[in-house]
């Protein structure tokens, strides 16, 4: 567990990041994307990798390059209602280039408000449709007036890449944990910032010493980024034993888990045991094929071992997608949570294992290894040596040590200390 002053501390370099990623405007391509990427390499040693427009990727080809320089649109009495230097929400995502002049009831078919949020400016997007619009708060949306407004959008879409970061911190196997957060979303802070600042502080973290897993961090454009990726390391997937996406981790609701496509992978019963074990208010959900990029790793041709961290889920904020997903919504103490909790996940699963008793035949005698009292008599033994016991009894090759804490009750730590003082008296390998 963080201190109280290194949570603080940690919660406020995420806000940081946060706070200067928060005005790019990004997409699923685009110099947006890759000044994010870039931004964040300036934290973690992050290769680039850049899927040229065009690229065939199983049924999904790479889209052009989209880039924005700005769009207005412009009232007739001069007043410039939607302006992307203002927000980048109020331009529809991938919107073709456009310089017209239109009528208010011509406009109307690309202007989009939310009637029951009238005072935030949607998220829309038309990545793979050519398509353009404007993003409107609806109270600004009801009060435009008849006549001739300007359409200026300047942006182009044209050849070019995708773009989307990548980190191996190499360990003492070539087993892999993954963790995966999208970015592409612009002027978004729970959704997904919130979910890059995490993944990239747990990443300088792991990165200060060795373990026994390899850790790999994927940061990339949602669904076409991890598709791409899928598309090119299909030879190292198998290497994946475990997996997270990380999705908006900053807001101050409870955490949630989504479990992966199978439902009983080791990763599930890891989250699930950290999260029963911190005694806070949680969720736990199972797997449905929609969401994040957790789809396309558990797609039926993948099914990797991948859930969901996040905290309030997508599309269960009323903020989601909208201009009030800001940089109030999102708290550096729900931040460090996050963080702690992903800390406190890697070591279960550094620590977990499933072992073989070297003496299965009757107990070991341990009290001439120094294991155990020498004092017999009472009623029950005390927790550790209960703990050795229980150890001792399990490791069949059929349970880990997770497994073996369920059934017996006793925490997780205290059965994964008694494993590795067995270990080194050589009652298991």
């Amino acid at each position: 567990m963080m201190s109280e002053t290194d949570s603080n501390s940690a919660g406020e370099a995420m806000m940081s990041l946060i706070r200067r990623l928060y005005p790019i405007c990004r997409s699923i391509t685009g110099d947006g994307l890759r000044q994010t990427l870039r931004i964040v390499g300036e934290q973690i040693p992050l290769q680039l990798i850049e899927v040229p427009s065009g690229t065939p990727v199983f049924d999904w080809t790479v889209p052009p390059e989209w880039n924005l320089k700005r769009a207005t649109l412009t009232a007739p009495d001069g007043r410039v209602v939607a302006d992307t230097d203002i927000h980048n929400l109020h331009l529809m995502n991938y919107s073709v280039p456009m310089r017209a002049t239109m009528t208010l009831s011509e406009l109307r078919p690309h202007l989009f408000s939310m009637p029951d949020k009238p005072d935030w400016i949607p998220y829309r997007t038309s990545y793979y449709a050519p398509n353009w619009g404007f993003c409107l708060a609806h109270r600004v949306l009801e009060s435009l007036p008849e006549g001739d407004y300007r359409v200026d959008i300047d942006t182009t879409l044209s050849p070019g890449s995708l773009t989307y970061g990548e980190l191996l911190i190499p360990g003492e196997t070539d087993d892999e944990v993954l963790f995966s957060a999208h970015a592409c979303h612009p002027s978004l802070a729970n959704d997904n910032l919130a979910g890059i600042a995490v993944a990239t502080a747990l990443a300088q973290e792991l990165a200060r010493e060795r373990r026994r897993y390899s850790y790999r961090f994927i940061f990339a454009p949602g669904t076409i980024g991890s598709i791409c990726w899928l598309a090119r390391n299909q030879d190292r997937v198998s290497r994946i034993k475990h997996g997270l996406v990380l999705s908006c981790l900053g807001d101050s609701g409870s955490l949630t888990y989504k479990r992966s496509r199978r439902g009983d992978a080791e990763i599930d019963r890891v989250v699930e045991h950290v999260l029963r074990e911190s005694v806070a208010a949680h969720q736990v959900n199972d797997f449905v094929p929609y969401g994040y990029d957790e789809r396309q790793y558990c797609s039926p041709g993948f099914n990797l071992p991948v859930g969901v961290l996040m905290r309030t889920p997508n599309g269960k904020y009323p903020e989601y997608h909208t201009s009030a997903d800001n940089l109030d919504l999102v708290k550096p103490a729900a931040l460090a949570d996050s963080l702690n909790t992903l800390r406190i996940v890697v070591d279960v699963i550094e620590q977990n294992g499933t072992f073989v008793n070297q003496l299965p035949h009757c107990e070991p005698q341990l009290g001439r290894r120094g294991l155990y009292s020498n004092t017999g008599g009472n009623a029950t033994p005390p927790g550790y040596e209960m703990a050795l016991l229980w150890v001792l009894n399990y490791t069949d090759g059929q349970h880990d040590l997770l497994d073996i804490s369920k059934r017996s009750g006793i925490p997780f730590a205290t059965i994964a200390t008694a494993a590795k003082m067995l270990r080194e008296k050589s009652l298991l390998k």
